[in-house]
């Protein structure tokens, strides 16, 4: 049992606490071992008042006396609501003594992205990512991490502490083994709801197993009992201790002062005593003590509760009507009553700096007992206060929050400018509170579609389905007109097909369209309704659609994104049905301004989706044109990097650079990069098409390297197989599946996939024997079992190779056509498929058709030329094959 006796509160919290408090010592000690050593995280839970907050100061006096440097934070159950305020606060040290020069040099090129949300940057002109955000806060923490070390982060009550920030939390747990930091969190269980719960269970799961603090025994408090009274202290006034708090520390440690102030002998005729001065240290009990210290004190504790956290005395004075003397003078006075103290954990001194609520039960209890009428009102004086002091109006929004509805139309707007600044600093639910608050107002007639609208739009990373809903209301409503309402229906539409409802997103479009006179509106909705029928890969094809988009697109001339946005669209479905290459690129080389992507159809512009840029690099990949594919992909990358955008966004651009890399033979480049798409998508959640594109192009490029068990394992783990996606993904989904199968030997199965693969390009009119090669691998597998349909599927790829006529379709359909003769027929196609291949930039294809073509023509020269690219490609299942031909001689010239 611990006896020494520091303050009360100390000795309370640390009685009975060896184990914990060696676990802190172990830790601590750990980290400043060694400055490359792991991190830690430390777990603390348990009921309010058990002693989490003295095991905190017990970390951080063992941590500074240590050497170490410590920074903390405090959630508090009144601001919840306000993003980023718990790491804001955690970072602060750090934020003051940064000159903004040093900051941005710490930073790099997460200070636009974490800035923001620190309050050290302003935001930029889009809406900024939460992911990414977040992503540069763990970036940003790991940094200053580093500067600073030895560092101890502590934060306490994170069940109440903000989404925001418990989501940085559990992502920074995460990554804590390579970064010597010790992490400190302490929660109550049970607190937290929703995402902010499934953040906390994150943190508590990259934990050692949570410490779940006990109450003092009889024992301990009676022992705590006799350290604070004195050794007089007999035993059945120890126990009534004990059985009036039940061993909670806190409870123990003001039930004990209260006797201190009364005088009360701590003797057995006492004891009866001890639960009325209990009552006076909680709920109403605390509610009468404070109100015994005056209408002054009351009122300036009242204010320091709607403030929450972060109290300014100054704030507090202005929202509780007083002078500033007269604050400072209430300030003490609740300071003496342990309700208040100063936020400098090092401090002693009341007046002139932050305060904070001795403890979050006294917290709660004072802002509970103000009366409901005041209390609103006092939080709409608070709006006022703090919008006055020039914090802006996501600062004042959680006080308008509380404010009841009143025709409003100044809230109304204020609510949606605080939307407005959530949304530039990456706090989306925070914006979302903020515009159905505006709502509930409600807005006037001519506003409320507005707000609708950007309701919509805030949702629309977080909840599709909601988003659906809000802007559907807003299209009922009068108030969208012009380009708005055009754009509040394309967000629609996308909103629907991230719902898989492609058909309701073709049809609301449709019906806008209808609406509209022929012009740049129509045409740019026009294009959607192409769009979204282009990227379907359901078997309901629209008879006569590629006649219509390609009589659309005969009208435009790139004159504005709208008619370039057609031509991308008529280039990429002539691309997917097999129709001669230079007219593709053609197609989509109009699209372009100067080369480039026109002002507007940037990978970051909202105006049109990500899906039609996709769709245009993947018409330059697969028409041969990878220079322009892979500058393309590259820029994603870039773009969505330096905009901070790690969601979905940035899974696609790495896959698509994956896929760029595949088609290259660049094969070792597209796996690492493909593992990095999927690594993403699996953080943006399974089932998703980006999700898709990843796996599907990863297992294709290790069948590539010859890496089959790699590949199916990675397609078990991931579940590729059917059902798959409605929307195209890219490698052909059943071509991939149908080749792997058959590489595990299960090759009816793979038959069976390929003439599914077959059967839904037949419907949709997809005849890219590249982008689709199912009839090559079919041809292939059905060599043995049937070889008048193997021939007459080599026979149709190579027709239609010709007609789509790049290198690489040619050399792929001759190679296929190779593998079915014997003899100098499969010599002399094996010599046309490399004379095609070699001007094709697939270097892949190449070797492979090398290695083939040494093997028909028993030449050591072609197959060690095919061997050497092969091994440039990270081919190794080429390499072993021609190694090993070449190693058994097998007649070679």
């Amino acid at each position: 049992m611990t006896q020494a006796r520091p303050e009360p509160a100390a000795s309370a919290s640390l009685w009975e606490r060896e184990t914990e408090i060696a676990d802190v010592a172990r830790a601590v000690e750990a980290l400043r071992a060694d400055a490359s050593s792991t991190g830690s995280l430390l777990v603390f839970g348990g009921e309010a008042g058990i002693g989490k907050t003295a095991l905190l100061a017990e970390v951080r006096r063992a941590a500074e006396t240590r050497g170490c440097t410590v920074w903390s934070a405090r959630g508090g159950e009144t601001v919840t609501s306000v993003p980023f305020n718990v790491i804001r606060q955690l970072l602060q040290p750090a934020i003051v003594s940064l000159m903004p020069e040093e900051a941005r040099e710490y930073l790099g090129d997460w200070y636009d992205i974490a800035g923001p949300a620190l309050g050290i940057a302003e935001p930029g002109d889009r809406q900024a990512d939460p992911q990414g955000v977040c992503d540069g806060l763990v970036a940003a923490v790991r940094r200053l991490a580093k500067r600073e070390w030895p560092l101890v982060l502590m934060v306490d009550d994170a069940q109440w502490a903000d989404q925001e920030t418990l989501r940085w939390l559990a992502a920074f747990a995460e990554r804590l083994d390579d970064l010597p930091v010790l992490v400190v969190v302490a929660r109550r269980p049970g607190e937290a709801t929703g995402e902010r719960a499934r953040h906390l269970d994150a943190v508590a799961a990259a934990a050692r197993p949570i410490v779940t603090l006990s109450a003092l025994t009889p024992d301990a408090t009676a022992g705590l009992t006799r350290a604070t009274l004195g050794e007089h202290a007999d035993a059945p006034f120890c126990r009534e201790v004990w059985a009036v708090t039940g061993g909670n520390p806190y409870e123990t440690v003001e039930l004990l002062a209260k006797v201190q102030d009364t005088d009360l002998e701590p003797v057995e005729a006492s004891a009866a005593e001890l639960r009325a001065l209990n009552r006076s240290a909680r709920g109403r009990g605390l509610v009468a003590r404070l109100e015994g210290l005056g209408i002054d004190a009351t009122r300036f504790a009242w204010a320091a509760a709607i403030l929450g956290t972060g109290i300014s005395l100054d704030l507090a004075a202005q929202l509780a009507g007083m002078p500033l003397d007269e604050a400072e003078r209430c300030a003490e006075l609740l300071g003496a009553a342990r309700i208040l103290t100063d936020a400098e954990p090092t401090s002693r001194q009341l007046a002139g700096g932050e305060l904070e609520f001795v403890h979050p039960l006294i917290a709660s209890a004072v802002y509970r007992s103000i009366p409901d009428a005041l209390r609103t009102a006092m939080h709409g004086q608070a709006a006022w206060a703090v919008t006055e002091s020039g914090r802006g109006a996501a600062a004042a929004s959680r006080h308008l929050l509380e404010v009841h509805p009143d025709d409003d139309p100044e809230l109304v707007e204020q609510m949606r400018e605080a939307a407005r600044e959530h949304l530039a600093v990456g706090a989306p639910d925070a914006a979302r509170r903020c515009l159905e608050r505006a709502l509930r107002e409600p807005p006037l007639p001519d506003v409320h579609a507005r707000v609708l609208y950007e309701l919509g739009c805030a949702t629309f990373l977080t909840a599709p389905a909601v988003t659906i809903g809000h802007l559907r209301a807003a299209l009922e409503r009068a108030g969208l007109t012009g380009d708005l309402r055009v754009d509040a229906v394309f967000r629609l539409s996308q909103a629907l097909v991230h719902n898989n409802q492609l058909d309701e997103a073709v049809r609301t479009v449709d019906a806008e369209a209808a609406r509209l006179d022929p012009g740049p509106a129509r045409m740019r909705l026009q294009a959607v309704h192409y769009m979204w029928e282009g990227i379907h890969a359901g078997e309901d094809h629209v008879p006569g659609r590629s006649r219509g988009l390609a009589e659309l697109a005969a009208t435009c001339a790139g004159r504005d994104n709208s008619e370039r946005a057609l031509l991308i669209l008529r280039g990429f479905d002539a691309m997917t049905r097999g129709e001669n290459a230079e007219e593709v690129v053609e197609l989509c080389d109009r699209s372009l301004v100067n080369g480039r992507l026109a002002p507007g159809l940037g990978w970051t512009d909202s105006e049109w989706g990500v899906e039609l840029l996709m769709m245009l690099g993947s018409s330059y990949a697969y028409a041969d044109r990878l220079d322009r594919a892979e500058s393309l992909f590259s820029e994603a990358l870039r773009s969505y990097t330096t905009a901070g955008w790690s969601g979905g966004h940035l899974s696609l651009a790495h896959a698509f650079v994956g896929l760029a890399h595949r088609r290259r033979g660049r094969l070792r480049d597209a796996e690492t990069t493909l593992r990095e798409s999927l690594r993403i998508a699996e953080r943006v959640g399974r089932g998703l098409p980006l999700y898709w594109s990843a796996t599907c192009g990863l297992v294709d490029t290790l069948l590539a390297r010859g890496d089959v068990g790699e590949a199916w394992a990675i397609a078990e783990q991931y579940g590729f197989a059917p059902p798959y996606p409605t929307t195209i993904v890219l490698p052909d989904t059943r071509s991939v599946r149908g080749r792997l199968l058959i590489a595990v030997g299960r090759v009816k199965d793979g038959v069976n996939e390929l003439e599914a693969a077959e059967k839904a390009s037949a419907v949709r009119g997809h005849h890219n024997t590249v982008m689709a090669p199912w009839s090559i691998d079919l041809a292939r597998a059905l060599a043995s079992e049937d070889p008048v349909r193997a021939a007459a599927l080599a026979v149709d790829a190579r027709s239609r190779a010709e007609r789509f006529g790049t290198d690489t379709a040619i050399g792929e359909a001759l190679r296929c056509a190779a593998a079915l003769e014997s003899g100098q027929r499969a010599v002399r196609l094996a010599a046309q498929a490399v004379a095609y291949l070699e001007a094709s930039p697939c270097q892949y294809e190449h070797a492979a058709a090398r290695v083939e073509y040494g093997i028909a023509a028993r030449s050591a020269s072609e197959l060690n030329k095919g061997l050497t690219l092969a091994r440039s490609c990270g081919a190794d299942g080429l390499v072993a094959k021609a190694e090993e031909v070449l190693a058994t001689g097998r007649g070679l010239r």
